[in-house]
């Protein structure tokens, strides 16, 4: 095995040890135990975007205001309306009102209990930036129970001070008050408005029109969408037509296997839109989608599970007598068992941060790291920490090839995350296609822009750690780096990786593992605490990644190409453009840390 590698610091100081009332150098106690506010830093990271204080949700109505060239970002916010921040750079953000106060918040004749997930028409009604939401009038809702019809509804909010601050609810019914009558819904929330070529000429539409697609399922049918058309050129907003259930499928189904695409479970979530193409964001692009899915893997409907998966998709659009979405392709956003409801939106290339950066129409997508919600981690110090959960990195999309692959069945095998673009069986290779995922390019140039510690190229040919010549001396650093192997690895138990956040009695280890072809996060000495406290969950993490056998001289392995963010507990690892794995690494011990590799 061969590596390179750089690591960067992302801070150096040390400063909120010193502000924390626990001694990081004895066995913690049971967290839950100490004085509110007494963990607010211990793992607060500092280069993603998260509130000042109380709980973060789903990411939510992003947009970029055609006024200003800012691009806002916005997410559920402690069950009590949306909040959010801008930003001009995709490095700083300002929070639209202080102390992350709300855009909007439920109380209204149409959201009495809660306002859910939507998207901003950034020239909606009056030409202002315009949210499509949902607007709760009745609880609880779930997948797995009745539902009441009329509980989701979607309904309008128009941002009239120029800045986004603030979105006074328009005095009227909603838009689209209930699911489609004929069908008995496991869900009809998360509006999503978009624009598409492909669908305005299957639908026959003008140039231009808006769609939004409502995620949710039918019960005992399984999961799906409901695709709307706005049908009024003057942009009011508050007509819509129903043009079907477009695209559906069987309850708890999966891509292929399931093996690369996890599974679509019996409900949708946030279902985002877009087209893409090599380069990012094209109105003429190949339509893909992000999408989070409920209970994959749950053995009866009536039972409530708490796995979701975070997953995208790629398909065609038909009309056969009906508008269809077939899916093409499939695969994991984000592998982590806490990485969730992805949203994003176009960011122009005539926006404020693709001017600087030079970067052409993008769409941006942020994922919701959550606070182990999902795994039902009862007990953690949530009222000790202050706060809970976090927006993983940005992250901009685009179709991603991957050429001089061998023609082979491990780039042939069906139900996979990629599929086959070009084949040129005289020369014996082929060239694959799959989802481009990349940290934001201006994001990334920060995280990479301090001092840099670089290792020299070196062989490894013994099993056993290797420690860097010089380690990163903070808990926030992005490391990157090259790992090579022979052609003898591909049938083999080799691991190789680096370990990081390491002291004498605390460490997390990220490795790739070819026996079953994954990246894995290792937490199981991560966290002293997890001993001690009940919520603080040490679960290993997974996701795959297949390294193709590509030609050259010599038929060769894909080098493994990593990035690995560490922003105190918040860890993200990148690989070859098409993975993403977020995750919490909650150290207590551990006040210097080290990284290296084996």
């Amino acid at each position: 095995m061969k590596l390179s590698s750089t690591a960067v610091p992302l801070v150096t100081s040390q400063a909120a040890y010193a502000a924390s009332a626990i001694d990081y150098n004895a066995a913690p106690p049971n967290l839950s135990t100490l004085a509110n506010g007494s963990l607010y830093e211990t793992w607060r990271p500092r280069a993603h975007l998260l509130p000042p204080t109380g709980r973060i949700g789903d990411p939510c109505a992003h947009y970029t205001d055609p006024s200003t060239g800012a691009f806002h970002l916005g997410w559920l916010y402690n069950g009590t309306g949306i909040s959010g921040a801008t930003t001009d750079d995709l490095v700083k953000y300002r929070d639209l009102n202080p102390n992350g106060g709300q855009i909007i918040v439920p109380g209204g004749k149409n959201d009495p209990l809660a306002v859910f997930d939507g998207t901003v028409f950034p020239k909606g009604v009056d030409g202002k930036p315009t949210l499509i939401y949902t607007s709760v009038s009745s609880l609880p809702i779930h997948w797995s129970i009745p539902y009441n019809p009329g509980a989701e509804s979607q309904s309008l909010a128009v941002s009239n001070d120029g800045s986004g601050r603030n979105f006074t609810k328009l005095d009227q019914p909603p838009v689209i008050p209930l699911p489609p009558s004929d069908l008995d819904v496991t869900a009809f929330r998360d509006p999503y408005a978009f624009q598409s070529q492909e669908l305005d000429t299957a639908a026959k539409s003008n140039a231009g029109t808006w769609y939004t697609v409502i995620s949710g399922g039918v019960h005992e049918k399984g999961p799906g969408q409901f695709l709307y058309r706005q049908s009024q050129a003057n942009m009011s907003l508050d007509s819509w037509e129903y043009l079907g259930q477009w695209w559906h499928e069987s309850v708890n189904g999966t891509w292929g296997n399931g093996d690369w695409a996890g599974g679509w479970g019996f409900n949708f979530e946030t279902g985002n839109i877009f087209s893409l193409n090599e380069e990012g964001y094209s109105t003429d692009g190949e339509m893909f989608m992000t999408l989070g899915t409920e209970g994959s893997g749950t053995p009866i409907v009536s039972q409530v599970s708490s796995i979701h998966d975070m997953l995208w998709v790629a398909g065609n659009v038909s009309n056969n007598g009906n508008i269809t979405f077939t899916p093409s392709m499939a695969g994991i956003f984000d592998w982590g068992a806490s990485g969730y409801a992805a949203s994003g939106n176009i960011l122009s290339a005539s926006s404020k941060a693709s001017t600087k950066s030079g970067a052409p129409d993008r769409f941006i997508s942020t994922v919701w790291l959550t606070g182990d919600l999902f795994e039902q981690a009862k007990g953690y110090p949530a009222a000790q920490q202050g706060w809970v959960g976090t927006l993983l990195l940005p992250r901009e999309l685009r179709i991603k090839t991957i050429s001089g692959v061998a023609d082979n069945e491990l780039a042939r095998e069906t139900g996979s995350s990629w599929r086959v673009r070009n084949s040129e069986s005289a020369a014996g290779y082929l060239e694959l296609e799959t989802l481009g995922i990349d940290i934001a390019r201006e994001t990334r140039e920060a995280l990479f822009s301090g001092s840099k510690i670089s290792e020299q190229e070196r062989t490894l040919t013994e099993a056993g750690g290797v420690p860097f010549q010089v380690s990163p001396t903070t808990k926030y650093y992005a490391l990157s780096a090259k790992l090579s192997f022979p052609r003898s690895a591909r049938n083999s138990d080799l691991q190789a990786g680096f370990q990081v956040l390491s002291s004498n009695l605390e460490s997390t280890t990220i490795y790739y593992q070819f026996s079953n072809e994954s990246i894995i996060v290792d937490r199981s000495n991560t966290s002293a605490a997890s001993k001690t406290t009940d919520g603080i969950v040490s679960a290993n993490e997974a996701g795959r990644l297949r390294l193709f056998d590509l030609k050259g001289e010599t038929e060769k392995i894909e080098t493994l190409d990593l990035t690995i963010v560490v922003d105190n507990a918040v860890v993200e690892v990148y690989a070859n453009g098409r993975f993403a794995l977020g995750t919490w690494a909650r150290y207590v011990l551990c006040q210097m840390q080290k990284a290296g590799i084996g």
